[in-house]
């Protein structure tokens, strides 16, 4: 009841952050790559580099968390499946 909607509520909040985020090292990338167009310079590269990383870290991060919010907890449906394969056995 209460505790799935605060639950839910949170990891919405999650997922938005995550997109803000996402969203503004994505704008920042851009203009790094119209910069680079105009002439190689290895800093910018290596910041390039660093900020797909990034990105790469924040998307997997959100399909983690889109998942858990629609699924739940990882850890709980692993027990609940282990449970239920046990019980199947014992009958």
């Amino acid at each position: 009841g209460d505790r799935r909607r605060r639950f839910s509520w949170c990891m919405t909040q999650n997922i938005e952050n995550i997109r803000r985020e996402i969203e503004q090292l994505s704008e920042r990338r851009t203009e790094l790559w119209r910069r680079l167009a105009e002439g190689h310079d290895g800093e910018i590269a290596r910041e390039l580099k660093a900020l797909d990383a990034e990105l790469a870290r924040l998307y997997d991060q959100q399909r983690v968390t889109r998942a858990r919010l629609r699924f739940g907890d990882r850890a709980k449906i692993v027990s609940r499946a282990r449970m239920e394969e046990r019980l199947e056995r014992a009958a």
